[in-house]
């Protein structure tokens, strides 16, 4: 799913009228075994580490106060460098998200967005940047980034943004929304969903909807173990290690179960 947010902007594209979206609503989550599942429809989003990669130590700091207030018990890493990144990521990699600045000085545009979903493709990327149009956030989406959030948005509208990333949609600025075309990985994630069984691809339907494991056993009459069992067929099938990263490659594509 892709959504477009709101904010206040001020670059040369159209005016985006202001205001931030409501916020997720808390519910209990502590039955759920997978980890870090976004929960935003019917739940809290879930964000347990996140890698922010900026060379402004301010940009860094008011980002970091953000998921410190939004997301409880986030651990937190920065890198000022798309070598420190690397670097970090490589002794660790285990990340819900990972907060990309678009003007890194030891790369050039999108080639760290590039690089990081090249050596390690099943890790989110969210661009963030100061100055944006339509044609790099089209550029960023076909490059595999999970979605565009501008450092102009108001404090809450990141919040909201954020939540949405780690639910599994695909956020972008609200003018930026329109003509995204297809790319070679959303085929690639079509094909993948195609081969699952018609019993999986329920499975996953309920998990973009943001189901828990007891809640989907309990709706199609089965045990846990069963739930479990088409939950780990679903993440090797789509080749990815978490139920967060298989609803964010379900959203690619708009995936709906019949």
């Amino acid at each position: 799913m892709i959504v477009m947010g709101r904010g206040n902007h001020m670059h040369s594209i159209p005016a985006v009228p202001p205001g931030a979206m409501r916020l997720a609503t808390a519910h209990d989550l502590s039955d759920d075994p997978g980890r870090g599942v976004g929960q935003y429809m019917g739940g809290e989003a879930i964000m347990e580490r996140v890698l922010i990669v900026d060379d402004h130590p301010l940009v860094r700091d008011g980002l970091r106060s953000v998921i410190a207030i939004s997301f409880d018990n986030c651990d937190i890493f920065e890198a000022a460098s798309m070598d420190e990144a690397v670097s970090l990521l490589e002794k660790q990699d285990n990340f819900d998200l990972i907060l990309l600045d678009l003007n890194i000085p030891d790369v050039r545009r999108l080639d760290g967005l590039k690089l990081l979903r090249d050596r390690f493709p099943i890790l989110p990327v969210v661009m963030v940047s100061g100055a944006f149009d339509r044609a790099i956030v089209q550029e960023a989406l076909a490059a595999g980034a999970a979605g565009f959030i501008p450092k102009s948005l108001k404090r809450s509208a990141i919040v909201d943004a954020l939540h949405r990333v780690v639910s599994g949609e695909i956020y972008l600025p609200e003018a930026m929304g329109e003509n995204v075309a297809p790319t070679a990985e959303e085929d690639e994630i079509a094909r993948r969903i195609d081969s699952l069984t018609p019993q999986q691809k329920t499975v996953l339907a309920h998990l973009v909807r943001g189901r828990l494991n007891k809640q989907i056993a309990h709706d199609l009459g089965v045990s846990m173990t069963t739930i479990k069992a088409h939950v780990s067929a679903i993440l090797q099938k789509l080749g990815v290690l978490s139920r967060t990263q298989a609803v964010i490659k379900a959203n690619q594509v708009h995936f709906r179960a019949d």
